[in-house]
């Protein structure tokens, strides 16, 4: 797994629960070390294990804290750059559900070694979605519907926004819902195309 990931995950237990969560939490996993280096690979074991030791720390379902961290990387203050990457996405929440496809792309022309989920938007109607996204990381749907979730309130948008498991057949991948009840549900969060001086 790609350093990048890890840290990702590290940054939103520190952020969210504190340096002691993490730091029990990295001991518990028995990684050997403080901190992931963000442009170092990982084995995907030592993943698995800080997201099964967080779970059982914190109380809560593995499921429900790959959500969490979901809404951390859009909504929290340490962590803008990827906000920034899904906004480039449209002006608005449906235009950004059609550019979720080439995210991948997208990020791979900063990082070419960081591997993001692949992901499948198909449209039912104007405001019913399905999303089927694809990665090595078990759950990383789970992930992906916080970001949805997070995104909709950044954009002022109103969705139900479901994870129903994995898809039957050969391919896998796990499916997600997306309800669009209405566009312009409340203001939403300012953005702006040029970043601010001292914004990351």
């Amino acid at each position: 797994m790609h350093g990048l990931i890890n840290r990702s995950i590290q940054c939103f237990l520190r952020d969210t629960y504190g340096a002691g969560c993490w730091a029990d939490v990295a001991r518990q996993a028995r990684l050997g070390f403080d901190s992931f280096e963000p442009m170092l690979s990982y084995d995907d074991a030592l993943t698995d294990a800080v997201l099964d030791v967080a779970s059982a720390r914190l109380g809560r379902p593995r499921d429900t804290v790959l959500e969490d961290l979901g809404i951390y990387l859009v909504s929290h203050p340490n962590v803008q750059r990827l906000r920034r990457l899904l906004r480039f996405g449209g002006v608005g929440y449906a235009d950004f559900l059609h550019s979720l496809e080439d995210l991948p792309g997208r990020a791979r022309l900063a990082l070419p070694d960081v591997d993001l989920p692949q992901l499948e938007l198909t449209d039912h109607s104007a405001t019913e979605f399905t999303l089927v996204c694809r990665s090595g990381l078990r759950g990383a749907g789970h992930v992906v519907a916080g970001i949805l979730r997070a995104m909709a309130d950044d954009y002022g948008a109103l969705s139900l926004v479901e994870h129903r498991g994995v898809a039957p057949g050969s391919t896998g991948g796990e499916v997600i819902g997306i309800t669009l009840a209405e566009t312009a549900f409340t203001p939403g969060r300012r953005f702006d195309l040029a970043l601010e001086s001292g914004a990351s």
